[in-house]
């Protein structure tokens, strides 16, 4: 399983095990991904680390001094 962390600007739009699907979009030498429908966003992946699967569940929702981060679950 491979876990990636997601930024999420507001609190309560996701909660742990919620099944989502993300959108991939791409930069000239990178990729990044998106939760739909635009809930939270990923940094930037090197083409060698492109998704293969874009439905996961997330695995947790922390709050930091920063913000909100999500870690999703991809089962690849």
């Amino acid at each position: 399983m491979r876990v990636m962390d997601f930024k999420m600007e507001r609190p309560g739009l996701l909660k742990e095990g919620d099944k989502v699907t993300v959108t991939e979009g791409s930069l000239p030498h990178s990729y990044y991904y998106t939760i739909n429908p635009s809930l939270a966003m990923s940094g930037n992946f090197a083409i060698a680390e492109r998704l293969k699967v874009l439905e996961g569940v997330v695995q947790s929702v922390d709050e930091t001094d920063r913000g909100f981060y999500v870690k999703v679950g991809f089962d690849e």
